[in-house]
């Protein structure tokens, strides 16, 4: 059941960075999906360095350093993904 939960984080993540980021981003929703579970994972282990990975109630610093991560992530993978894709329609 821990995939399922990863999968349904890493797509909110990874929508809530596209909306974050201005402009327009042209990644496929499953690469945006992959780099939200990437920046959850990111952000965890940030959030385990500073020491706030366990608190009582809602883990507010450790969504936000999730949101941090995916957001450069997001922006990172797309900008890597329109380099790629610019040059496959430039050989065509």
């Amino acid at each position: 059941m821990g995939w399922l939960w990863a999968i349904i984080v890493g797509f909110v993540l990874g929508l809530i960075a596209k909306a974050i980021i201005p402009g327009k981003q042209h990644s496929p929703l499953w690469l945006t999906t992959i780099c939200g579970i990437l920046g959850a994972i990111v952000g965890n282990a940030i959030a385990r360095a500073f020491g706030v990975d366990a608190t009582r109630g809602i883990d507010w610093s450790r969504h936000a350093f999730q949101l941090i991560a995916a957001i450069i992530i997001v922006f990172v993978v797309d900008m890597a993904y329109m380099a790629t894709l610019g040059k496959n329609k430039q050989r065509a």
